[in-house]
């Protein structure tokens, strides 16, 4: 592994393991958090994108063509839910149907 790749990964453990620690006193509902931009500087560094379907899959870490926001472990709120909150972004919401760097399966 190059030095680049254990900085990123470092850099993305750490984001990971803020949002597991993080606890709201309830749980937020994805309607009334702001939905995730695309200009956000945290959604540009994790590569977010609304659309997981205009992301070409050999430029994933582990490309799988099913990888969405929807079916990573990290997202939280209610399947089916268009807009979702996420623990990589903390206080909004991010599209079922996006994906991101961190994506991670499901146990």
């Amino acid at each position: 592994m190059s030095k680049i790749a254990r900085r990123k990964f470092i850099q993305l453990s750490a984001v990971a393991a803020a949002g597991c620690f993080m606890q709201n006193s309830r749980e937020a509902m994805a309607d009334e958090l702001p939905k995730l931009t695309l200009d956000d500087p945290m959604a540009q560094a994790m590569k977010y994108t609304h659309d997981a379907s205009t992301v070409d899959a050999a430029s994933r870490v582990s490309p799988a063509a099913d990888q969405n926001c929807s079916n990573c472990a990290l997202i939280q709120g209610a399947d089916g839910d268009e807009w979702r909150p996420c623990q990589i972004f903390p206080g909004k919401s991010v599209n079922a149907a996006g994906w991101c760097s961190v994506w991670a399966p499901q146990a």
